[in-house]
């Protein structure tokens, strides 16, 4: 699995680990994935992916994956993600109408 984050646009970071004596070695942070299945209430399906933890913390807070999706402007989401995108924007606009 790809450590960088689809949505939330998080990469590992590189740096230097330093010790007692002063010695520096070469060190990877990792970001934090998590494999979730969120509910998007507009289609009334689960969907499965792989976000990192502060992605899951703005979905909560924005109010689901929904909300999250169509805050977020489509030229910095991955092919699959916009599509579920446009595909819930038109749901909501047909319910709307």
């Amino acid at each position: 699995m790809a450590r960088k984050a689809t949505l939330g646009g998080k990469a590992p970071q590189t740096g230097k680990n330093v010790s007692h004596s002063h010695r520096r070695t070469s060190h990877k942070w990792l970001v934090n994935m998590q494999e979730r299945s969120l509910y998007s209430a507009t289609l009334g399906v689960f969907v499965r992916m792989s976000l990192p933890s502060c992605v899951l913390r703005t979905i909560d807070h924005v109010g689901g994956l929904d909300d999250y999706l169509l805050t977020r402007p489509s030229d910095q989401l991955e092919r699959p993600i916009r599509q579920l995108q446009k595909l819930i924007s038109e749901r909501r606009a047909a319910a709307n109408a």
